[in-house]
């Protein structure tokens, strides 16, 4: 039995393999099934939980959700001036957040990949690297103590004889953080993109007599861009969802979206609202996408 069962086995393979070497389109369908349906259950799924919750409300007695649909939640989001100003401010900072990540990330990253030596540039590399291996909270804490009044930022002003400044727990100090902690994942995008950039292109701009700075303008920064634009939208959706940040860095009346989100749901048990605010840096990130994907078909063309 055994015996005659290998053969039509091994039949019906072959018969599998032939027909997806015909058709490999049909392969690759197969292939991304797992994370595909991953990616719709898991996670479309749960934005689509949350957006439908946002149409929800809370009863004001009981305290529990009431499924009936209403816009309740973004009507009050809407009236109220606090929560715009949340949303300003929180929109601000992710941009001035990305601008500043981008203006760091791209001279490293070239000097990492195109004139730091082998061995200098895999110590940048790690130096890069080595803080995502740590936890994002103890790094922020870390600042915490770096930039407190009685801190080393502080201390340091005083040794250069100028009078301390307030930068703890303030605007600045989120702005430093957050810049801290979202600059590798601008500085590995683009470092990979510059990679890729042949050098046979920089030496046809030089044998066409462009300069350094014109070879950088023209061939090596519109190349990078791809990768530059990865990583601000990395940078630029993680200041907008962060709440940990705002809560330990920011001083009084910093919050942020996350922060009024938390709040929502563990402190005032509001659900709905939460989702409702949790909506606005999803829709804030698809126009940063848009716009992206506009500035690289741009740069393409």
């Amino acid at each position: 039995m055994t015996s005659a069962a290998a053969p039509l086995a091994s039949g019906v393979l072959r018969n599998v393999s032939a027909f997806f070497w015909r058709r490999p389109a049909a392969l690759g369908w197969v292939m991304a099934a797992p994370p595909v349906l991953w990616l719709g259950i898991f996670y479309l799924g749960a934005l689509a939980a949350l957006f439908v919750s946002a149409f929800w409300q809370v009863d004001s007695l009981t305290g529990a959700i009431r499924h009936e649909w209403t816009l309740a939640n973004f009507q009050q989001l809407a009236d109220n001036p606090v929560y715009r100003k949340i949303a300003l401010r929180t929109i601000a900072m992710a941009l001035v957040v990305t601008l500043t990540d981008v203006i760091l990330a791209l001279p490293l990253a070239y000097f990492m990949v195109r004139l730091a030596g082998r061995r200098w540039r895999a110590i940048l590399f790690m130096l890069v690297l080595v803080p995502l291996w740590s936890s994002l909270l103890a790094r922020v804490y870390a600042w915490r103590l770096i930039l407190a009044h009685d801190g080393v930022a502080n201390w340091a002003i005083g040794l250069l004889g100028f009078p301390p400044g307030a930068i703890g727990y303030s605007y600045w100090a989120l702005w430093i953080v957050f810049s801290y902690l979202w600059l590798p994942f601008v500085i590995l995008p683009t470092a990979a993109a510059l990679e890729r950039v042949s050098p046979s292109l920089l030496e046809a701009s030089a044998d066409l007599g462009g300069n350094d700075w014109r070879t950088f303008l023209r061939v090596t920064l519109p190349l990078a861009a791809p990768g530059l634009i990865a990583g601000s939208i990395s940078s630029f959706s993680l200041t907008l969802g962060d709440f940990v940040t705002p809560m330990l860095v920011g001083g009084a009346g910093s919050d942020f979206i996350g922060n009024v989100v938390y709040n929502s749901v563990g402190v005032a048990n509001n659900t709905p609202f939460a989702a409702a605010f949790a909506t606005v840096p999803l829709l804030v990130t698809a126009l940063y996408l848009f716009a992206a994907r506009r500035l690289s078909r741009a740069e393409a063309g």
